[in-house]
């Protein structure tokens, strides 16, 4: 069924900017659907992600003012920018859900914690990774110590254990987009191999094809709730398989396609569930 557009909240990740989302605006224009874009780059590092929620909660409220809209909005989400709105909605609008929301939708979200952030501030193996990421997905210098954002996302961090306790909303539909590097490609995100690093259960690290270079698929599973493993055809990743790394998600055709498919049809099936634990 396809239902009138809502207006659409877009939180952009981690040291990026509002812009990630070019390719996303011109279809939610063209599904004549309001467009919130909020914008945060000024406080990566140097604020936790509790006060950006602070912030993406009073951002929502003067874009409703400017409107004259007090309905329901979907939140769309690239990486960390789904734990900042999973924050407000699940904790800070908790118990009141005076936030009237119907989807949130992340988009190769550390939902439970970011091993990448957790190897940032390992003595042994960071100094490395950070060196092979610099100047492409972290800046030169870079001391992950000072920046509050990491220290958020790492999985045993205090902000982490509040989200976990709080647990999901049965009011807004869960929807999870990640992407996997199911032909074993290296050039997916070559700076690893193609592989993206993750912690396993045994507390040891490992890097696995399951991810897209940054974080790792299980990462991002939220249970009971409804998810998209891309490609859905291997033959896209085999054409195009930089698109599927984690900077380049919210550009990629196939997850912009998904994305839109659930604005306009909030009741689509996911192409798979995540079982409740």
């Amino acid at each position: 069924m396809i239902s009138p557009p809502l207006p659409v909240v877009l939180v952009h990740g981690w040291r990026s900017h509002s812009g990630i989302w070019n390719r996303l605006v011109p279809l939610l224009e063209d599904s004549s659907a309001p467009c919130w874009r909020f914008s945060h780059p000024g406080m990566d590092g140097s604020a936790p992600l509790a006060e950006i929620a602070v912030a993406l909660q009073g951002f929502i409220a003067r874009m409703r003012e400017e409107a004259g809209y007090a309905g329901p909005v979907d939140i769309v989400c690239h990486s960390m920018g789904t734990c900042v709105a999973r924050y407000l909605l699940e904790v800070r609008d908790s118990p009141d859900r005076a936030e009237s929301v119907r989807q949130l939708i992340g988009i190769g979200p550390p939902n439970n914690g970011s091993a990448m952030a957790e190897l940032f501030c390992h003595p042994t193996y960071g100094p490395e990774v950070i060196d092979r990421l610099a100047g492409m997905f972290v800046p030169r210098p870079y001391d992950p110590a000072e920046d509050a954002i990491v220290q958020d996302v790492r999985p045993g961090s205090a902000f982490m254990g509040v989200l976990r306790a709080a647990g999901l909303r049965d009011d807004i539909a869960y929807r999870t987009i990640v992407a996997a590097n199911t032909l074993g490609t290296a050039a997916m995100f070559p700076l690893f191999g193609g592989k993206t690093w993750e912690m396993g259960r045994d507390g040891e690290w490992r890097m696995t094809y399951a991810g897209d270079g940054i974080v790792a698929t299980r990462e991002s599973l939220l249970p009971g709730t409804g998810c998209d493993l891309l490609p859905r055809e291997p033959g896209a990743l085999d054409a195009a398989p930089d698109r599927y790394c984690h900077l380049n998600l919210p550009r990629n055709p196939e997850v912009l396609a998904r994305v839109m498919a659930y604005l306009r049809s909030p009741a689509a099936a996911s192409t798979s569930y995540c079982p409740k634990r």
